[in-house]
């Protein structure tokens, strides 16, 4: 890298697989990251998409929030949000990571724009175009920011953008950062990848590319790229086949090849890699063992199929045909190992169970799976092997391992990285029909594991033009034309390599190695340096438009002096109870008091002024006695008499055994009008839930109830001077409720996570007992939250739409995560209008994830337990919200219960497919309740007609 001296003040990186593991640009920026840092330093920046909504910490990405604390301050001036911090790989680079999830409710004036300047034709792009597309807009807008807080004309700004899905910042740039120099690098066209995955022939110069995308339904993507690589100061490609096929397609031919390369500092020496390799076998044959229940040889051949899960174009087909081969073929064991990502749920409990207890006289058949697929049936490598005969059968000489996920050391089968588990194959075959480098055969010679691969790879092209093809890497013809002559001569080299002695494979492992070393990224990163001296020069040519570029003002305040700032805390004084008179206390803390009468006399008699001074409160009340008055009602024998019989009573009530409680009801509400100092309730519809609980503990019903806990709960309205209608909100003193906290085993005050865009939101978990029901409140004014998130729950009903949205999750999908939390399983879960649908989409990925449902099943099973009252006898009364604001807070739903976007937000719709229908929780959950009931006759009658057209 030494060679080329350029050294820009600033180079930034963005892709969307930084922080972000899809496929092979992930590896292939990870991999030299260590060698650019330590050329660059932190003047070295990564740019990524935040797009992490696990509560859980990103495992790749450790946050740093003091880095760039000036700039961040002015960038949250401009309403960017991003994180700061280094991503966990060699060399441990600077990330920012985006989010972009702001833009959602501006793309169509975003693309608009896009297309007024440049004819980006977004018009058919859909959401896997339109979030990759925004990010690359956000990314840039990310890099203006820097760029006008921190340099000046005299500075030298090089930003590398991988592949389409950041094409929008390279058209950013051009206009709002002309000192920027921009390097566009292709890693495939998707007209031709496209093509490729539909077998047909490759694009030739007789055809349109733009007619051929639209044929191919990835018009709107073919612009991106197409516009990327025109206005990219720099294009590069990783191979002089993809340079080709780009300069058909995308009308220029890229100005520099640079293939891909491995950091030889991130392999294991030989004593270690020895260790590894023993390690890896042993792992393998275990698996083999645990999942076939039968005893393995350690002398079978171990090969393995891994990569992106790309069916044709990685070649899996081909490779399953040739084990299908292979079984009647061949006469030394095999087991194969498929390592595709796919869409799976975890483990199988039963392989983790023989891994630890095999069994071998109870061998076992048709175990293919490592982990559960969430639609087994449908899923294109089960389909193959089945086809192929390939059932782990105790006569087979093939047994196939399908491993649907990757290997991070977490797996919970093999629990060891990839990088450690390959060294312990003895072939690996990686026939893609369409790669435009291939980094995984390359790998695989890197770790001495000889490989085959195809002549349609730029990892083989480029071996063969500079004729270093030999034993280790076997280079398979293919085309569209000759599929079973490729099936034919896989089969025939994994055949050969069997039959060599263990000498002469050792001898091909290490000539495996020695090729490996024509891949060093140390030979091909000066490539990069004059890539990036080739931008700086174009961009040196729009001086004229930046040479008056300073530092973006900043305004400090000066600190005067000293100040010592008073620490506030919080100091709680206890009131003192007699112990005579504490039943008192225990009432009070129930709010059964409420509809009690001879309850209510009790704090009545005590003092009425002061009773109605303290709007009826008990606790308030008793907080406000004096102790001279506590010592007079000790001894008013009475008063003693009636308190006793109050309490026994209650202790009776509570104490009464509750029928069939297991089969408990999840209650769920946005408000409860339980009592006037109790402000979590606006109107009909939460008087209507206090008495529902009410009834529902005098009828001891086994109920649990779910809802949020209002600071300033709902408005109250006065009169200015001038006659005009004020609101007010005043804040609520929790201390002065019946409200207990939470606590789990540990003690601690039970938090519920929330995955939201760039964060994750917590809410605190309190308890108020209706009598004998517990209702549980969800509250998100707490230290660990941002000041926007605290007042997700400060006002019933307040708030934007986006903040009505939060409260919507918080109460539907956080009150399931609450029960599963509390180890609460109920019978039925009833929705108390269409506040808390999300509940439903919450049990349905439960179902789906953890239980392993298909979409359909899981979907019956929520309506047959769900019941869906509807109070509001007008459309307008009900909420809906825009596709954009559903898709920023619930986008990831649609992986999680296995089905595509469209239909998820199809649920939330009357006519599934008007993209113009905003999304209705009503809707939601009428579609997804088995029974739905309305509050009066003539309301039953109007809901029917207003929800006829769902069915």
């Amino acid at each position: 890298m030494e060679n080329n001296s350029f050294r820009p003040d600033y180079l930034f990186e963005v892709s969307w697989e930084i922080c972000n593991k899809v496929g092979g640009i992930h590896t292939a920026i990870s991999s030299r990251a260590r060698l650019v840092s330590e050329k660059f330093n932190d003047n070295y920046i990564l740019i990524g998409p935040d797009v992490w909504k696990e509560t859980r910490n990103n495992p790749e990405f450790t946050e740093e929030p003091y880095m760039f604390r000036a700039w961040k301050r002015f960038a949250e001036s401009s309403g960017i949000k991003v994180k700061t911090g280094r991503w966990n790989i060699p060399g441990n680079p600077i990330v920012i990571l985006v989010d972009f999830t702001p833009l959602f409710s501006q793309k169509d004036k975003i693309f608009y724009d896009y297309w007024e300047k440049y004819q980006l034709d977004s018009i058919t792009g859909q959401w896997l175009y339109v979030e990759p597309a925004l990010f690359g807009h956000a990314a840039a807008q990310v890099i203006e920011n820097f760029y006008q807080f921190n340099l000046t004309a005299k500075h030298s700004l090089v930003v590398h953008f991988h592949d389409w899905t950041t094409g929008t910042g390279i058209l950013y740039l051009k206009n709002s950062v002309p000192q920027a120099s921009t390097v566009y690098t292709a890693y495939a066209t998707n007209v031709g990848r496209t093509m490729a995955s539909q077998q047909q022939k490759k694009f030739g110069p007789e055809q349109n590319a733009v007619e051929e995308s639209n044929k191919l339904g990835v018009r709107a993507r073919h612009s991106l790229e197409s516009l990327a690589v025109k206005y990219a100061d720099t294009f590069t490609t990783l191979s002089q086949e993809l340079q080709e096929e780009c300069s058909l397609i995308l009308d220029r031919k890229a100005d520099f090849i640079i293939p891909n390369g491995i950091d030889f500092n991130n392999l294991p020496n030989e004593a270690t890699y020895n260790e590894k390799r023993i390690k890896a076998r042993n792992k393998i044959q275990n698996v083999a063992e645990a999942l076939t229940n039968r005893s393995v040889d350690k002398d079978s051949l171990f090969i393995l199929h891994s990569g992106l899960y790309d069916f044709q174009n990685k070649g899996t087909d081909v490779f399953i045909k040739s084990l299908s081969n292979l079984n009647h073929e061949s006469k030394k064991d095999i087991v194969a190992v498929i390592c595709l990502p796919g869409n799976q749920t975890g483990p199988k409990a039963q392989v983790i169970e023989r891994i630890h207890n095999c069994d071998y006289s109870q061998p076992v058949t048709h175990e293919i799976l490592t982990h559960n697929l969430k639609d087994e049936l449908n899923d294109p490598v089960i389909i193959a092997l089945r086809e192929a005969g390939l059932q782990n059968l105790t006569e087979d000489k093939v047994k196939v391992i399908f491993v649907p996920t990757y290997l991070n050391g977490e797996d919970g089968i093999f629990n060891i990285v990839y990088h450690d588990l390959l060294p312990g194959f003895d072939l690996t075959v990686l026939p893609s029909f369409y790669d435009s480098w291939s980094h995984t055969p390359m790998e695989s010679i890197s770790l001495s594991v000889p490989t085959i691969t195809s002549d349609l790879t730029g990892f083989a092209r480029y071996l063969e033009q500079i004729n270093k093809g030999n034993e280790s890497v076997m280079i398979i013809k293919r085309s569209t034309l000759n599929t079973e002559e490729t099936i034919k001569e896989i089969t025939q080299q994994i055949l050969h390599f069997s039959e060599l002695s263990p000498d002469k494979q050792n001898e091909i492992r290490k000539m495996a190695f020695e090729t490996s070393h024509l891949f060093n990224w140390e030979n091909f990163l000066t490539n990069y340096c004059s890539a990036y001296e080739a931008a700086e020069n174009l961009a040196q040519t729009r001086y004229e438009l930046f040479k008056n570029k300073k530092i973006a003002e900043t305004f400090i305040q000066a600190e005067t002096g000293l100040k010592k700032m008073p620490v506030w805390k919080k100091v709680f004084i206890k009131s003192y109870i007699p112990e005579r008179l504490y039943p008192l206390q225990i009432i009070a803390k129930n709010i059964w008091w409420s509809w009690n009468y001879d309850a209510q006399e009790l704090y009545e008699i005590i003092d009425p002024v002061l009773w109605g001074e303290v709007n009826r409160n008990p606790i308030l009340m008793l907080e406000s006695l004096t102790v001279s008055k506590f010592a007079e009602l000790e001894k008013n024998t009475s008063f003693l008499e009636k308190l006793d019989n109050v309490y026994a009573r209650f202790n009776e009530y509570m104490n009464t055994p509750t029928p069939d409680a297991e089969n408990k009801i999840a209650y769920f509400s946005m408000e409860y009008g339980l009592h006037d100092s109790i402000k979590i309730y606006s109107g009909g519809l939460g008087v209507l839930a206090g008495d529902y609980l009410k009834e529902a503990s005098d009828s001891n019903k086994p109920i649990v109830a779910i809802g949020l806990l209002y600071r300033y709960g709902y408005f109250t309205q006065s009169l200015s001077i001038h006659g005009e209608q004020q609101s007010n909100y005043i804040p609520q003193k929790f201390t002065n409720l019946p409200l207990l906290p939470v606590r789990d085993d540990k003690n601690d005050w039970v938090l519920i996570s929330f995955g939201f865009p760039g964060r994750t939101v917590y809410a605190k978990v309190w308890k108020l007992m209706v009598g004998r029901v517990p209702l549980f409140l969800l509250d998100t004014d707490i230290p660990e939250n941002n000041e926007q998130d605290r007042s997700i729950t400060h006002q019933l009903y307040g708030g934007d739409w986006e903040n009505r949205l939060k409260q919507e999750i918080i109460l539907g999908i956080g009150g399931v995560k609450l029960l599963r939390t509390l180890d609460i399983h109920p019978s039925i879960y009833h929705c108390n209008e269409g506040h808390a649908a999300l509940l439903s989409l919450e049990r349905l990925k439960l179902l789906v994830e953890k239980h392993l449902y298909s979409f359909n099943e899981a979907v019956e099973i929520v309506r047959a337990t769900t019941l869906f009252t509807t109070h509001t006898p007008v459309p307008a009364g009900h909420d809906a919200f825009t596709e954009d604001l559903i898709r920023t807070y619930l986008s990831h739903y649609a992986e999680k219960i296995n089905i595509d976007w469209n239909k998820l937000v199809g649920l939330g719709r009357v006519y599934e497919n008007d993209s113009f229908e905003k999304f209705s929780m009503s809707v939601l959950a009428a579609k997804l309740s088995g029974e739905i009931n309305g509050v009066s006759r003539i309301h039953g009658k109007v809901t029917r007609e207003m929800f006829n057209n769902i069915w």
